[in-house]
Protein backbone atom coordinates (compact mmCIF):
# COMPACT_ATOMS: atom_id res chain seq x y z
CA UNK A 1 0.00 0.00 0.00
CA UNK A 2 1.51 3.39 -0.82
CA UNK A 3 2.33 5.82 1.90
CA UNK A 4 0.74 9.70 1.60
CA UNK A 5 2.41 11.56 3.27
CA UNK A 6 0.56 15.58 3.29
CA UNK A 7 1.38 18.72 4.46
CA UNK A 8 -1.44 20.98 5.78
CA UNK A 9 -1.56 24.73 6.45
CA UNK A 10 -4.18 27.44 7.25
CA UNK A 11 -5.61 26.99 3.21
CA UNK A 12 -6.72 23.33 4.64
CA UNK A 13 -9.16 24.51 7.04
CA UNK A 14 -10.12 28.17 5.89
CA UNK A 15 -13.57 26.82 4.14
CA UNK A 16 -14.16 25.26 7.62
CA UNK A 17 -14.14 29.09 8.56
CA UNK A 18 -11.09 29.08 10.88
CA UNK A 19 -9.56 32.26 10.29
CA UNK A 20 -6.37 31.86 8.53
CA UNK A 21 -3.04 34.20 10.33
CA UNK A 22 -1.58 35.54 7.86
CA UNK A 23 -3.69 36.26 4.73
CA UNK A 24 -4.51 40.05 4.29
CA UNK A 25 -7.08 40.57 6.87
CA UNK A 26 -6.15 37.63 9.20
CA UNK A 27 -5.39 37.70 11.99
CA UNK A 28 -2.18 38.55 12.32
CA UNK A 29 -3.15 41.86 11.05
CA UNK A 30 -5.50 42.23 14.17
CA UNK A 31 -3.63 41.11 16.90
CA UNK A 32 0.33 41.56 16.88
CA UNK A 33 1.89 38.33 17.04
CA UNK A 34 4.83 39.66 19.77
CA UNK A 35 1.44 40.09 22.03
CA UNK A 36 -0.38 36.87 21.78
CA UNK A 37 2.21 34.05 19.76
CA UNK A 38 5.37 34.35 21.84
CA UNK A 39 6.72 33.52 25.25
CA UNK A 40 7.55 37.10 26.23
CA UNK A 41 3.82 37.93 25.55
CA UNK A 42 2.36 35.54 27.37
CA UNK A 43 4.27 36.97 30.53
CA UNK A 44 3.53 40.40 29.83
CA UNK A 45 -0.07 39.70 29.14
CA UNK A 46 -1.46 36.26 30.16
CA UNK A 47 -5.40 37.18 29.79
CA UNK A 48 -4.69 38.97 26.44
CA UNK A 49 -3.03 35.60 25.20
CA UNK A 50 -5.70 33.00 27.09
CA UNK A 51 -8.70 35.38 26.18
CA UNK A 52 -7.13 34.91 22.21
CA UNK A 53 -7.40 31.22 22.62
CA UNK A 54 -10.24 30.99 24.43
CA UNK A 55 -11.78 32.96 20.76
CA UNK A 56 -9.84 30.59 18.78
CA UNK A 57 -11.71 27.76 20.75
CA UNK A 58 -14.80 29.04 20.38
CA UNK A 59 -14.64 29.20 16.77
CA UNK A 60 -13.34 25.97 16.25
CA UNK A 61 -16.17 23.93 18.40
CA UNK A 62 -18.85 25.75 15.68
CA UNK A 63 -16.87 24.60 12.98
CA UNK A 64 -16.73 21.25 11.25
CA UNK A 65 -14.57 19.86 8.75
CA UNK A 66 -14.72 20.53 5.27
CA UNK A 67 -15.06 18.31 1.74
CA UNK A 68 -10.62 18.46 1.92
CA UNK A 69 -10.61 17.27 5.56
CA UNK A 70 -13.10 14.58 4.36
CA UNK A 71 -11.48 13.19 1.42
CA UNK A 72 -7.90 13.00 2.99
CA UNK A 73 -9.08 10.99 5.41
CA UNK A 74 -11.39 8.52 2.85
CA UNK A 75 -7.94 7.97 0.97
CA UNK A 76 -7.01 5.85 3.91
CA UNK A 77 -9.73 3.20 2.18
CA UNK A 78 -6.87 2.27 -0.36
CA UNK A 79 -3.36 4.20 0.67
CA UNK A 80 -1.63 4.88 3.88
CA UNK A 81 -2.45 8.38 4.45
CA UNK A 82 0.16 9.95 6.98
CA UNK A 83 -0.83 14.13 7.75
CA UNK A 84 1.76 16.55 8.91
CA UNK A 85 -0.08 19.60 9.79
CA UNK A 86 0.47 22.71 10.80
CA UNK A 87 -3.18 23.87 12.07
CA UNK A 88 -4.10 23.25 15.87
CA UNK A 89 -7.32 22.60 15.13
CA UNK A 90 -8.58 19.09 15.28
CA UNK A 91 -11.01 18.63 11.99
CA UNK A 92 -8.34 16.29 10.29
CA UNK A 93 -9.33 14.39 13.51
CA UNK A 94 -13.15 15.02 13.22
CA UNK A 95 -13.32 13.86 9.26
CA UNK A 96 -11.79 10.58 10.59
CA UNK A 97 -8.12 10.78 9.55
CA UNK A 98 -6.04 7.94 11.74
CA UNK A 99 -2.43 9.57 11.58
CA UNK A 100 -2.29 12.91 12.32
CA UNK A 101 0.98 15.08 13.22
CA UNK A 102 0.54 18.59 14.91
CA UNK A 103 3.71 20.99 14.34
CA UNK A 104 2.85 23.77 16.14
CA UNK A 105 1.06 21.92 19.11
CA UNK A 106 -3.06 21.75 19.44
CA UNK A 107 -6.22 24.61 20.21
CA UNK A 108 -8.51 21.81 22.33
CA UNK A 109 -5.10 21.05 24.94
CA UNK A 110 -3.48 23.19 27.74
CA UNK A 111 -0.25 22.39 29.54
CA UNK A 112 1.46 23.44 32.35
CA UNK A 113 4.34 26.06 32.32
CA UNK A 114 6.27 24.45 34.62
CA UNK A 115 6.00 21.04 32.99
CA UNK A 116 5.44 21.03 29.33
CA UNK A 117 4.54 17.23 29.55
CA UNK A 118 1.58 17.65 31.66
CA UNK A 119 -0.82 18.37 29.53
CA UNK A 120 -5.16 18.77 29.83
CA UNK A 121 -7.37 17.91 27.61
CA UNK A 122 -9.91 20.81 27.07
CA UNK A 123 -12.79 18.71 25.23
CA UNK A 124 -15.91 19.89 27.10
CA UNK A 125 -17.91 22.44 25.42
CA UNK A 126 -18.58 24.26 28.58
CA UNK A 127 -15.26 23.50 29.61
CA UNK A 128 -12.81 24.94 26.64
CA UNK A 129 -11.43 27.97 28.18
CA UNK A 130 -8.58 28.41 30.01
CA UNK A 131 -8.14 31.35 32.78
CA UNK A 132 -5.36 32.94 34.76
CA UNK A 133 -5.30 30.76 38.08
CA UNK A 134 -6.15 27.85 36.04
CA UNK A 135 -3.68 24.88 37.46
CA UNK A 136 -2.66 21.64 35.89
CA UNK A 137 -2.20 18.80 38.66
CA UNK A 138 0.98 20.42 39.59
CA UNK A 139 -0.10 23.38 40.72
CA UNK A 140 1.23 25.61 38.07
CA UNK A 141 -0.60 27.67 35.41
CA UNK A 142 -1.85 26.21 32.47
CA UNK A 143 -1.24 28.15 29.05
CA UNK A 144 -2.12 27.18 25.59
CA UNK A 145 -0.49 23.84 24.47
CA UNK A 146 0.85 25.88 20.93
CA UNK A 147 3.93 25.95 19.96
CA UNK A 148 5.23 30.01 19.97
CA UNK A 149 7.29 31.56 17.82
CA UNK A 150 10.95 31.70 19.49
CA UNK A 151 10.42 27.58 20.74
CA UNK A 152 11.58 24.87 19.56
CA UNK A 153 9.27 22.51 17.50
CA UNK A 154 9.28 19.09 19.17
CA UNK A 155 7.54 17.28 16.69
CA UNK A 156 9.90 18.32 13.53
CA UNK A 157 12.07 15.45 13.54
CA UNK A 158 9.36 12.70 13.68
CA UNK A 159 7.70 14.85 10.44
CA UNK A 160 11.28 14.51 8.76
CA UNK A 161 11.18 11.24 9.51
CA UNK A 162 7.68 10.87 7.98
CA UNK A 163 8.84 13.20 4.68
CA UNK A 164 11.42 11.01 3.75
CA UNK A 165 9.51 7.24 3.85
CA UNK A 166 6.59 9.05 1.51
CA UNK A 167 5.73 7.45 -1.81
CA UNK A 168 4.01 10.34 -2.66
CA UNK A 169 4.00 13.88 -1.08
CA UNK A 170 1.04 16.70 -0.74
CA UNK A 171 1.08 19.98 0.56
CA UNK A 172 -2.10 21.52 0.68
CA UNK A 173 -2.64 25.19 1.96
CA UNK A 174 0.01 26.27 2.95
CA UNK A 175 2.79 29.29 2.02
CA UNK A 176 5.89 27.45 2.33
CA UNK A 177 7.14 30.64 3.83
CA UNK A 178 7.38 29.82 7.68
CA UNK A 179 10.06 27.46 8.85
CA UNK A 180 10.67 24.83 10.14
CA UNK A 181 7.96 23.19 8.13
CA UNK A 182 8.78 24.71 5.07
CA UNK A 183 11.84 22.67 4.60
CA UNK A 184 9.72 19.37 5.12
CA UNK A 185 10.02 19.35 1.22
CA UNK A 186 14.07 19.01 1.12
CA UNK A 187 13.83 15.63 2.86
CA UNK A 188 11.38 13.83 0.45
CA UNK A 189 13.47 11.72 -1.86
CA UNK A 190 13.85 13.06 -5.44
CA UNK A 191 12.03 10.63 -7.40
CA UNK A 192 9.01 10.54 -4.86
CA UNK A 193 5.79 12.56 -6.74
CA UNK A 194 4.50 15.78 -5.22
CA UNK A 195 1.57 17.69 -5.44
CA UNK A 196 0.66 21.21 -4.36
CA UNK A 197 -3.08 22.41 -3.52
CA UNK A 198 -3.40 26.06 -3.62
CA UNK A 199 -5.82 28.31 -5.19
CA UNK A 200 -2.79 30.66 -5.29
CA UNK A 201 0.60 30.97 -6.42
CA UNK A 202 2.74 29.33 -4.07
CA UNK A 203 6.79 29.24 -4.89
CA UNK A 204 8.03 25.52 -4.15
CA UNK A 205 11.34 25.22 -4.93
CA UNK A 206 11.36 21.39 -6.55
CA UNK A 207 11.56 20.76 -10.42
CA UNK A 208 8.35 18.57 -11.26
CA UNK A 209 5.80 19.16 -8.61
CA UNK A 210 2.10 18.45 -10.27
CA UNK A 211 0.00 22.15 -9.18
CA UNK A 212 -3.56 21.85 -8.68
CA UNK A 213 -4.90 25.57 -7.93
CA UNK A 214 -7.70 24.83 -6.00
CA UNK A 215 -9.27 25.25 -2.67
CA UNK A 216 -8.26 22.38 -0.36
CA UNK A 217 -12.32 20.87 -1.05
CA UNK A 218 -11.58 20.71 -5.29
CA UNK A 219 -8.35 20.18 -4.72
CA UNK A 220 -8.56 16.93 -2.55
CA UNK A 221 -11.35 15.68 -4.72
CA UNK A 222 -9.21 15.95 -8.06
CA UNK A 223 -6.31 14.53 -6.33
CA UNK A 224 -8.01 11.40 -5.20
CA UNK A 225 -8.96 11.03 -8.52
CA UNK A 226 -5.63 11.10 -10.09
CA UNK A 227 -4.50 9.20 -7.43
CA UNK A 228 -6.95 6.35 -8.06
CA UNK A 229 -6.23 6.27 -11.61
CA UNK A 230 -2.66 6.28 -11.24
CA UNK A 231 -2.06 3.67 -8.39
CA UNK A 232 -5.12 1.51 -8.16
Amino acid sequence: MKKIVVLTGAGMSAESGIATFRDSGGLWDKYPVEQVATPEGFAQNPKLVLDFYNIRRKELLSSEPNPGHVGLAELEKDFEVRIITQNIDNLHEQAGSSSVLHLHGELMKAQSVKNPGLIVELTEKDNYEIQVGDKGSDGAQLRPFIVWFGEAVPMIEPAIELSAQADIYVIIGTSLNVYPAAGLLNYVPKDVPVYLIDPKEVTAYREGIRIIRKGASEGVAELAGELKKLYL
